[in-house]
């Protein structure tokens, strides 16, 4: 893979990687077409990182289908796949780690202890792997894309972080490859998160500003579906992802909500129309 990132390099070629776990889905795809628009080659990654799985979540039956996924990849116009396999990312002997400091340890960070630094160590490998000009990933994990725009900064990177918006069923339920795991009554109570960001939504654009009112309506609203247990409804700064009073800028609505014994993450991303302006913009 390295030798095959470094001739593209070589002849002055745009490398783009798009690193997924696998079990892809429109969403993986939609990344891979951005990619595909700005770079080639596109090189893609399939890897299942058990550093970023905790001692009592699903690393054993995450979702794996390679054959499919490779398929989906070629018919999606990927250059390269990258699947390694875990002895090739984590050596006998392993021992040095990434963390990012202080995001890492809000919201999924307090949920899932240790998931950031695997999921940041394991970026921090491939992107020092290929060496790509540009790196894409989905805005639904938007923490983790934060926290890996953050490492890329510090740490000097050549890589540039780009940062897709995430795909969403006709229903509003963001793509996920652990919708899977959710049985016919699941699958149509999940879409009370987007419900609720919605809900929180029409509140912002009826003048509302204050952030433990919205974080009623969001309560209300996933309060509701029997089959949902809220882990947390958050509304924080879109930088530093700290809980904020009042919102007045770049701000995230995150949640993290049990349906069954599925844990789903989804969000609302908010910005000033101008920098003067009350007025939002919304993004799902």
């Amino acid at each position: 893979m390295k030798e095959h990132a470094r001739q593209a390099r070589a002849e002055n070629r745009i490398v783009g990687l798009v690193p997924t776990m696998g079990a892809l889905h429109a969403g993986h795809l939609s990344l891979i077409e951005q990619a595909r628009r700005e770079c080639s080659p596109v090189i893609a990654s399939i890897f299942v990182n058990p550093k970023q799985f905790g001692p009592n979540e699903d690393f054993a039956k995450y979702p794996r289908a390679f054959e499919s996924d490779r398929e989906k990849l070629q018919r999606a116009g990927v250059d390269s796949l990258f699947a390694p396999e875990p002895a090739d990312i984590y050596p006998h002997g392993f021992s040095t780690y990434v963390n990012v400091d202080g995001l890492s340890d809000r919201l999924e960070g307090r949920s899932r202890p240790g998931h950031f630094r695997g999921v940041t160590t394991v970026v921090m490998k491939l992107l020092q792997i290929v060496q790509p000009n540009f790196a894409y990933f989905g805005r639904k994990d938007a923490q983790q894309s934060r926290l890996i725009t953050q490492m890329a900064r510090d740490l000097n990177l050549d890589t540039e972080i780009v940062v897709c918006p995430p795909v969403r069923e006709p229903d509003g339920l963001a793509l996920s490859s652990r919708n899977i795991y959710l049985n016919a009554d699941e699958r149509k109570a999940a879409t009370v998160l987007y419900r609720a960001l919605d809900a929180a939504k029409s509140e912002l654009a009826a003048g509302v500003r204050d952030a433990l009112q919205l974080q009623a309506v969001l309560h209300r609203t996933l309060g509701v579906e029997r089959h949902a247990r809220v882990d947390y409804a958050e509304i924080v700064d879109g930088e530093s992802f700290e809980s904020v009073v009042r919102v007045a800028k770049p701000t995230y609505i995150l949640l993290a909500v049990f349906i069954g014994k599925t844990r789903l993450i989804d969000n609302l991303y908010m910005e000033p129309k101008s920098p003067d302006s009350e007025e939002l913009v919304f993004h799902f």
